[in-house]
C-alpha cells in the first residue's frame, strides 16, 4: 500500500566559465564538476538501470551549464584536465612511499585507486559516453530515466529584474535552449535560487502606474507548468539555513529578516500559484536539511573525504574530515571501505526517514503526501565525494525494501496529484535569511543600477528591430549584444561577491560584460560595427547560438485584464 512520493530534484549549474580564466576560478570549476559529479551520475543512473531500477530523479541542467557540457572547446578541455590529474596521480605513486611522508603506504593505496578512479571517468566520457554528456542525459530522458528541467538562461535573478521582458528572454532563451538540446520542451524550471516576487502594482519614470504580474506569468507564457521552492517560502517563517555557507570566506554583515506569520500550510502536496496555472513545490526541511547541512547532516560525517586539504603537490584528496572541529593539520588519512559503510548506514537512515515521514503524514491526514527534496547537484561528487554513491543506494534501498514509497519525477507526481489549491508565496529565495540579502546588500548595490540600465538600454535598442535586419553583421551584433546583457544579469556575479567565494574573479567579469555589452550597444546605435570585434566575442561568449535578440521586446506593461487586477489588493 503507498504511502505517498518522493522526489528527488538535483539542480545543476554553473556560471559560464568558457575562456574565462582556468583556476582557481574558471573552466577547471567546469571540469572539476564533471568528473566528479555529472560524469559519475551518468554512470549511477546507468548502473541503476543495468539492475531493472529506473532511477526517477528530476535533474535541472541550467540553459549556461548544458550549453557548456555541449561545447568542443570545453569537452577538449576537459580530456586535457583528466590527463592532467593522471600524470599527478602517477607522479605521486612514483613519490610514494619513498619520501618521509607519515603514513606513505596509506597514500600509495590511495593513489592506486585514484588511478583507477580517473581512468574509470575518462574511459567513460570518451568511450561509453561519446563525449557528448548532453546526449547520454537526453537518452536517459527518452528512456524515463529521469526528467531534466530548464531555468533562466544565464541564472538570472528574476525578482531583481527591473523589465518583464527581460525575465521573458531569459526563460524563453532558456526554453529555446532545452528544445535544441533534447528534442523535446521542458515541464519544470529551476527559478534561480528559488526566487520568487508577488505581482504588484509598480510607477513608471514619468509616474504612470502600471500592474507587474507575478513570476509565474512569464513562467506560464513560456509554457513552465512546474517550480520548486524551499520549505519556508510555503511554511512561513524565516529560512533557517542558506543554500551553500555564507560568511566562510569573510566578514559579512547579516541582519535576518522578522519571521513571517505561518501559513498552515505544508510541503507535503504541491500548490498552484496565484497568477497563472504553473504548480509548485516545496523542499521538505528534515529531508533537506539531513543532506545539505554541512554540520549536522550527513556530509559531515567524519568519515567522508576531506574536500579542502590537498596534497601540495599533486592536489589529490588523501585525508578525510576526522571531525568538525579538527584542523587541516590533523586530518586523518582517508579511507574509501569505511567511508562506503558509513554509506550504507547513511541511506538506511534517510530511507526510514523518509518512509515515516509519508506514513506519518497519511495516518494524520488519510492522505498520500509529497516528500520532494531539492538540492545542488554538484553537492554529490564534487563537494561530497560520496554524494552519487549516497543517492545510488537511496533510490535502490526505496525500491527494493520501500516499495510504498513511490518513486516519481516532478512531472510524474503532478501527473497523478493535481493541486486542488493556491498558494500566496511571499517575496523570498532560498539564500540566507530567506530575502534576497545574498544577491543585494550593501557589496553589490553598485550592480543593480547597471543591469537595470542594461535592461533599458536593449529594450530601446530592439524596439527599433522589429524585423530581423537584412544586414548579416547588424543582425550579428544584436544577437551578441543580448547574449552580453543576459550574461550580465547572472545570479553568480553577486553571490561570490557577497560569499568572497571568488569576489575578484566575480568583479572582473561582470565588468567586461558590461564593457561587451556598452561597446557592442555603441556600435548599433551609431551604425558603426567592428566586425572584427565582433567575431572576436563571438568567439568567446558563444553559447545560445540561435538565440533571438527580439525576445527583450517590451511586454506586460500595458493594463491587464479584469481577473488579474482583482488580484493586486493581495499584495499592497
Amino acid at each position: 500500500m503507498s504511502v505517498g512520493s518522493f522526489v528527488f530534484m538535483l539542480h545543476g549549474h554553473l556560471p559560464f566559465y568558457r575562456k574565462a580564466g582556468m583556476w582557481p576560478f574558471g573552466e577547471e570549476n567546469l571540469y572539476e564538476c564533471m568528473a566528479h559529479s555529472y560524469i559519475p551520475l551518468l554512470d549511477a543512473i546507468n548502473e541503476l538501470l543495468e539492475e531493472g531500477i529506473k532511477a526517477k530523479l528530476t535533474v535541472g541542467l541550467t540553459p549556461v551549464l548544458a550549453e557548456q557540457l555541449n561545447d568542443e572547446h570545453l569537452k577538449a578541455g576537459f580530456e586535457s584536465y583528466i590527463d592532467a590529474r593522471l600524470k599527478a596521480v602517477y607522479d605521486d605513486l612514483n613519490r610514494y612511499p619513498n619520501d618521509s611522508v607519515a603514513h606513505s603506504q596509506h597514500i600509495e593505496y590511495l593513489t592506486k585507486f585514484y588511478n583507477d578512479w580517473f581512468n574509470k571517468i575518462k574511459n567513460n566520457f570518451v568511450n561509453k559516453y561519446n563525449r557528448d554528456l548532453i546526449g547520454e542525459f537526453r537518452r536517459l530522458q527518452d528512456l524515463g530515466c529521469i526528467e531534466i528541467t530548464t531555468s533562466c538562461a544565464t541564472h538570472g535573478f528574476m525578482p531583481l529584474l527591473s523589465k518583464d521582458s527581460s525575465i521573458n528572454a531569459q526563460l524563453k532563451t532558456g526554453v529555446d535552449a532545452y528544445k535544441q538540446l533534447f528534442g523535446r520542451k521542458p515541464r519544470g524550471a529551476w527559478m534561480p535560487e528559488c526566487a520568487y516576487r508577488p505581482g504588484y502594482e509598480a510607477t513608471a519614470p514619468d509616474g504612470s502606474k502600471h500592474y507587474r504580474p507575478a513570476i509565474e506569468v512569464s513562467l506560464q507564457n513560456n509554457e513552465i507548468e512546474y517550480v520548486f521552492v524551499e520549505s519556508h517560502q510555503i511554511e512561513g517563517g524565516v529560512s533557517v539555513g542558506s543554500r551553500r555557507s555564507v560568511g566562510i570566506y569573510g566578514n559579512i554583515e547579516y541582519i535576518p529578516l522578522p519571521p513571517r506569520q505561518a501559513t498552515g500550510l505544508t510541503t507535503y502536496e504541491a500548490y498552484w500559484m496565484p497568477e497563472a496555472q504553473v504548480a509548485v513545490m516545496g523542499r521538505n526541511h528534515e529531508g533537506g536539511y539531513q543532506v545539505w547541512s554541512a554540520a549536522d547532516g550527513y556530509p559531515g560525517d567524519g568519515c567522508y573525504r576531506e574536500f579542502h586539504k590537498k596534497d601540495d603537490k599533486s592536489g589529490l584528496h588523501y585525508w578525510r574530515i576526522t571531525s568538525p572541529t579538527c584542523e587541516l593539520g590533523d586530518k586523518m588519512l582517508y579511507d574509501p571501505v569505511l567511508a562506503m559503510s558509513r554509506i550504507n548506514e547513511n541511506t538506511d537512515h534517510y530511507t526510514n526517514i523518509i518512509y515515516h515521514k509519508l506514513n506519518d503524514y497519511k495516518k494524520a491526514t488519510g492522505k498520500e503526501g509529497l516528500f520532494m527534496v531539492a538540492f545542488d547537484a554538484e553537492l554529490f561528487g564534487h563537494w561530497w565525494f560520496e554524494g552519487v554513491e549516497f543517492i545510488k543506494q537511496t533510490i535502490k534501498k526505496l525500491h527494493t525494501h520501500l516499495p510504498e514509497v513511490g518513486r516519481q519525477t516532478a512531472g510524474e507526481y503532478l501527473d497523478d496529484h493535481q493541486p486542488t489549491a493556491a498558494v500566496k508565496l511571499p517575496e523570498s529565495s532560498w539564500g540566507q535569511g530567506g530575502h534576497f540579502w545574498v544577491w543585494q546588500n550593501h557589496q553589490t548595490e553598485w550592480m543593480w543600477p547597471i543591469i537595470h540600465s542594461a535592461e533599458r538600454r536593449t529594450a530601446d535598442i530592439v524596439s527599433k528591430y522589429p524585423q530581423i535586419p537584412s544586414n548579416k553583421v547588424l543582425h550579428r551584433a544584436l544577437n551578441q549584444m543580448v547574449r552580453e546583457n543576459l550574461l550580465l544579469q547572472s545570479s553568480d556575479w553577486p553571490f561570490l561577491v557577497t560569499t568572497w567565494q571568488a569576489r575578484d574573479y566575480a568583479v572582473e567579469r561582470f565588468r567586461k560584460h558590461q564593457e561587451n555589452f556598452e561597446a557592442l550597444a555603441a556600435m548599433i546605435e551609431n551604425n558603426n560595427i567592428d566586425d572584427g570585434y565582433l567575431q572576436y566575442l563571438e568567439s568567446i561568449d558563444n553559447l545560445f547560438s540561435n538565440i533571438d535578440y527580439r525576445v527583450f521586446t517590451d511586454i506586460c506593461l500595458g493594463k491587464l485584464p479584469q481577473e488579474i487586477e482583482e488580484l493586486m489588493p493581495l499584495y499592497k
